[in-house]
């Protein structure tokens, strides 16, 4: 698809991030942009595939609009602005006691959203993906990418949607309503995958770079986590036993953050040493 040409100057910076950066219309105060940076047009073609995709699914998102462009090259998405929302994160920081509740919100979104039955051959298999990553990871030895891709052949085949990028900054609310933003990554698989991220930048993520992706406390995260784990996983299990369940579907999102980012993980996790000594 070819997008259309906007003219920047209609739009009001309103927040950046590593991405990209997020515009208001001046006079529409039903339509925001998020503008990808140049060097991540793939990006934005893709995120504004998966946002269709997932709007049509039913799946709570903001309502995508048109894929555009502006005078620099840069592309990026219109989509209907969802005014006075904020993220879980933000919210969490702005009044921790509220971590509890906010985690098991994000509990029953997430159960919703794994319940969701999808075409695979509409989306991308979260399954293949990891394998293709372990296959061309630029550190991992032969061996080790043997190790990891027995354990990613194993991991059960399913046909619910993933959001592929489960965290508290990519749930925004207004209200009593919430919607799930960020799909770049939508795709369908086990719902580990999509829980193993959470993990990731909850319990890993070292508390600096939390700051700054999502302006969140490290305490007000572990509380928000251990208020999700029995929400989403319901009663009966401990956090210990849950969170070694989950274990080695976020040591795969730490070998891919580290692949595709170069950064938030150091290259010997423990975790990743547990998916090597399988």
């Amino acid at each position: 698809m070819e997008p259309k040409q906007i003219d920047l100057n209609d739009y009001v910076l309103s927040g950046g991030g590593y991405m990209g950066e997020s515009y208001n219309h001046k006079s529409n105060p039903d339509l925001m942009l998020k503008l990808y940076s140049t060097e991540r047009t793939a990006l934005s073609l893709l995120e504004y595939d998966c946002a269709c995709k997932a709007y049509a699914l039913g799946i709570p998102t903001p309502e995508p609009g048109e894929l555009v462009k502006v005078a620099d090259g840069r592309t990026g998405i219109v989509f209907r602005r969802i005014q006075g929302k904020k993220s879980f994160a933000r919210a969490i920081t702005d009044e921790p006691s509220r971590a509890q509740e906010f985690g098991e919100k994000f509990a029953v979104l997430c159960k919703d959203l794994h319940a969701t039955k999808v075409d695979t051959s509409q989306l991308s298999s979260t399954k293949k993906k990891y394998r293709r990553i372990i296959q061309e990871h630029p550190y991992l030895t032969t061996e080790q990418q043997e190790k990891v891709i027995r354990f990613i052949n194993d991991i059960p085949d399913t046909d619910t949607a993933l959001h592929g990028d489960l965290h508290f900054g990519n749930v925004i609310f207004r209200g009593d309503q919430s919607w799930f933003i960020d799909l770049g990554e939508l795709g369908y698989g086990y719902p580990l995958f999509d829980i193993g991220v959470t993990m990731m930048a909850v319990k890993y993520t070292p508390e600096a770079k939390m700051r700054e992706l999502y302006h969140m406390d490290k305490n007000a995260a572990i509380n928000f986590w251990n208020a999700f784990l029995p929400a989403y996983f319901g009663p009966g299990r401990s956090i210990d036993e849950i969170e070694d369940e989950i274990a080695p579907y976020c040591a795969l999102r730490t070998l891919l953050v580290y692949s595709k980012l170069g950064f938030l993980i150091p290259e010997r996790h423990p975790l990743v040493d547990r998916l090597f000594s399988a």
